[in-house]
């Protein structure tokens, strides 16, 4: 989408609700006030309107990595690549997804009770994988390049304390399945990301970051449970078994 010097804040975010995360980092209201234009927010507030406008193209240029194959990437670069795409979203989102549930609670909460329970249910989603995120960043990704780099060298690798590979997948897996069931919910109460009628940009762009936070959170989990951890103990065992 081109810059336009007539277009509102409130039309970058509902031509992309991504944008939204660059208006909230600059305290730009794209709700209440979502009838300005970049250049006249901006000068409400003395910033670089240029600034903002081409942080709002970033957002816009930004590709999916849909079509890349992973299944063939070595296991130390796609550990990496889960770090440094999807752990870095859930924390990114996780940080503009909570005030803004908090804010629907308080504005629309009277009307819509189910916010209450959408937010309780977020809270523990981004408690809970902030705990998890870190246990794989600090456990089981680096054990998994230390299997990477032993089947490049001489094939030996230091026992880790949990035994097995096998022991901490099990529990992501586990995690995996919790956060599944805790988004169905989600989904369910709020109608499959159905803002209602009186919904306001706040409300929909809300709606909207949830459903691909848990779009993200499918692709997260896919990479982990359908190729990162078998490969990571078939490796393993393929080390074990020569030793």
């Amino acid at each position: 989408m081109e810059i336009l010097e007539k277009t509102t804040i409130g039309e970058y975010v509902a031509k992309d609700f991504r944008t939204a995360a660059v208006f909230t980092q600059y305290g730009i209201d794209f709700c209440c006030k979502g009838n300005r234009t970049i250049e006249e927010a901006c000068e409400k507030k003395q910033f670089n309107s240029n600034e903002v406008e081409a942080k709002v193209m970033d957002v816009l240029a930004m590709k999916t990595d849909e079509g890349i194959d992973f299944n063939s990437w070595p296991l130390d670069l796609l550990a990496d690549y889960v770090e440094k795409t999807h752990h870095r979203y859930v924390e990114d989102k996780s940080q503009i997804l909570l005030p803004f549930l908090d804010k629907l609670c308080k504005v629309h909460g009277a009307s819509h009770p189910e916010l209450f329970k959408v937010n309780d249910l977020f809270i523990g989603c981004a408690q809970e994988m902030a705990q998890h995120m870190k246990k794989e960043e600090l456990i089981l990704f680096p054990f998994i390049k230390k299997l990477v780099k032993a089947e490049a060298t001489d094939g030996k690798f230091e026992n880790p304390h949990f035994g097995t590979v096998n022991n901490p997948i099990e529990m992501m897996m586990h995690d995996h399945v919790v956060e599944g069931e805790r988004f169905v919910k989600i989904a369910e109460l709020t109608n499959n990301y159905t803002p209602p009628a009186d919904g306001c940009n706040t409300y929909k762009v809300t709606y909207a970051m949830l459903q691909e936070f848990e779009s993200d959170l499918h692709k997260h989990i896919h990479l982990e449970n359908n190729i990162l951890f078998p490969k990571a103990s078939k490796l393993e065992e393929k080390l074990r078994t020569a030793l």
